[in-house]
């Protein structure tokens, strides 16, 4: 980095990044949280098969991980966006839990409102 346009690309490649817009062809964006309190609650299985039964079912959905998602309490944590950004956040997810969201919510597009954390809460 020798200037300030250089700083600036850079930062415009990170953001971009960041972004993780949608392809037009992509239904829905996964993302686990792999913070340390979420792998030390389970997210790496979770996080396993979702990233197995998508590729599996060829599903049009885009996985990725991200760190603390601020509720370690409730980890793992699996959070679904959808094309409009609308989020559900799932809530003390499992290996089993996480087939079925991939199975219902990706697939079928229903919400498991027993697994979300306004259920978890009420």
């Amino acid at each position: 980095m020798k200037s300030l346009e250089d700083l600036k690309k850079i930062r415009e490649a990170a953001q971009n990044k960041m972004t993780m817009r949608m392809e037009d062809d992509t239904k829905y964006r996964v993302v686990v949280g792999m913070a340390t309190c979420g792998i030390a609650a389970g997210a790496r299985p979770v996080l396993n098969t979702i990233v197995e039964e998508v590729a599996k079912a060829k599903l049009p959905v885009t996985v990725l991980q991200t760190g603390c998602i601020g509720m370690c309490t409730l980890e793992p944590i699996v959070e679904v966006y959808d094309k409009d950004d609308h989020k559900t956040t799932y809530v003390l997810i499992d290996a089993k839990k996480a087939k079925e969201i991939v199975l219902l919510h990706l697939m079928n597009d229903e919400v498991v409102d027993e697994y979300t954390v306004g259920k978890y809460k009420k």
